[in-house]
């Protein structure tokens, strides 16, 4: 059985207009670009279920990640969000706000700073990633287990070429 998307009916329509042109790859990168949607649109809703911003999800997903005592230099944690240091800086403003990060003296550099988790912020970026993970498993609830593996090995040929390139940028 085969079915159609409004991606087929797009390409279609381009190769009725274009016949001269190769659209194969809109079969493939417009429907990423729509996944990505539905992705964002999932993602906001669970942070915003847990009284997050995505950007304020990514700060503390970052610590937490570190694991024990879940705390990272504001420019480790700019290097890994991928911000500027003043988004840097709001963004542990607000969290700091609302308690759910503190920031510390660095025990390694007197002059520097550690933003820690708190116990709200651990359990709140908890309770978040858990509401995310179930919005994602449904994205994904019509795709094999095995399928999904192949096309994260896909998806990761195509996106690896550009981190690197986006890596040396930075160095």
């Amino acid at each position: 059985m085969s079915t159609s998307d409004e991606v087929d009916r797009i390409v279609d329509a381009w190769q009725q207009e274009r016949p001269d042109l190769d659209v194969a790859p809109l079969q493939v990168l417009s429907r990423v670009s729509r996944l990505a949607r539905h992705l964002d649109i999932a993602r906001r809703e669970a942070f915003a279920a847990n009284d997050l911003e995505p950007g304020e999800f990514d700060v503390l997903a970052a610590l937490r990640r570190t694991g024990k005592p879940y705390a990272l230099t504001p420019s480790a944690s700019i290097s890994q969000n991928l911000v500027t240091s003043g988004t840097m800086t709001n963004r542990i403003d607000r969290l700091e706000s609302k308690n759910l990060v503190a920031r510390m003296p660095d025990p390694t550099d007197g002059r520097g700073v550690l933003v820690q988790l708190t116990q709200a912020g651990k359990t709140a970026v908890d309770r978040a990633l858990d509401e995310l993970l179930a919005r994602e498993k449904s994205l994904l609830a019509t795709v094999t287990k095995a399928d999904r593996e192949k096309l994260a090995n896909v998806l990761r040929d195509i996106v690896l070429p550009f981190d690197e390139e986006s890596a040396g940028l930075e160095n």
